[in-house]
């Protein structure tokens, strides 16, 4: 086959797929827009208030991206039940979308004194609180999270992360392995925990991670470029 004519298919048949792809972004968009109409229809003609009708037409809102009308239907919801979790949660996860980092803050903190144990909103204020430049206090909330919840792999994989930008390297070794002992396929750990050895120059250490990873059956071709690169580095 022409070298040119094979290049030209390759390229036909990637932009179909990428229009295959927005086209069913649309389509469900298109879905959600009318799930929304008929939601306000719903309410608008509603003889009392239904929580419930308001949750699901605030979630098609995010769906949709819209995070300000969102977050209006929320603090609808608060003004009639100040307390309530969904609202509480999803309205935080509105302003951090928009960067209202105090807004977030504030409703996370307030699910978490309703319950103290919400893996999702301690994970999430975490988040913000890195995002606003708080890290001891991010660690903190993470903490918390894999001293609650330690058969979560979720806790020590944020807390990895934020262990590594704090350059406290050694810690975050150990919670990458934890997340790897709980979730043994994960090629997404074996990477991370693979890339910090290397990084630290631990080299025999990262290859064993390796080919412990290939024993338990992750293809050797999905972790090819961390065997490449402790192959260019010895």
């Amino acid at each position: 086959m022409d070298r040119r004519l094979h290049c030209q298919r390759l390229i036909a048949t990637a932009i179909a797929v990428v229009l295959a792809g927005a086209l069913q972004t649309l389509r469900a968009q298109e879905n959600w827009r009318d799930t929304l109409n008929a939601l306000n229809r719903e309410i608008a003609s509603a003889a009392v208030w239904s929580t419930d009708l308001h949750l699901r037409k605030a979630a098609a809102n995010l769906q949709l991206q819209q995070w300000q009308y969102a977050i209006d239907e929320y603090t609808l919801i608060l003004q009639k039940e100040a307390q309530n979790p969904a609202a509480l949660f999803y309205r935080a996860y509105a302003n951090t979308h928009l960067r209202r980092y105090a807004l977030a803050r504030a409703d996370y903190q307030e699910l978490l004194n309703i319950f103290p144990r919400h893996f999702e909103a301690r994970l999430s204020l975490a988040y913000v609180l890195q995002m606003t430049g708080k890290q001891t206090e991010a660690l903190d909330q993470l903490n918390q999270t894999v001293e609650q919840h330690p058969d979560s792999v979720g806790g020590y994989v944020a807390r990895a992360n934020l262990e590594q930008a704090m350059k406290q390297y050694d810690a975050a070794v150990y919670d990458w392995q934890t997340a790897i002992a709980k979730a043994p396929q994960e090629v997404g750990y074996v990477a991370s925990l693979t890339d910090l050895l290397i990084r630290l120059d631990r080299r025999r250490e990262a290859r064993q991670v390796l080919d412990d990873a290939v024993k338990r059956g992750i293809p050797r071709g999905l972790l090819k470029e961390w065997f490449f690169q402790l192959r260019i580095k010895s």
